[in-house]
């Protein structure tokens, strides 16, 4: 059972209601994509804790639903 690309976003969305959000499927099969998130909450983190708060983000969706997420993270200053 795959997850959607609107789904991922939304779930991204409602962690990180002021985040930029771009997402990718690599490979039309729902399963595989590419995120980029961009939010004022990564402020001050390192990128192991905003990975961190995305996979939260996804309540336990990696590694069913969803199986392979490229994540890209930053705060706005750090682009």
């Amino acid at each position: 059972m795959a997850m959607d690309a609107h789904t991922l976003e939304e779930m991204i969305r409602d962690a990180f209601p002021d985040a930029v959000v771009e997402i990718r499927d690599l490979a039309g099969d729902g399963d595989h994509y590419a995120a980029s998130v961009v939010s004022a909450q990564f402020t001050g983190k390192s990128r192991v804790q905003q990975h961190q708060m995305v996979y939260k983000a996804l309540k336990g969706k990696m590694g069913g639903e969803l199986h392979a997420l490229a994540l890209q993270t930053s705060a706005p200053e750090d682009q």
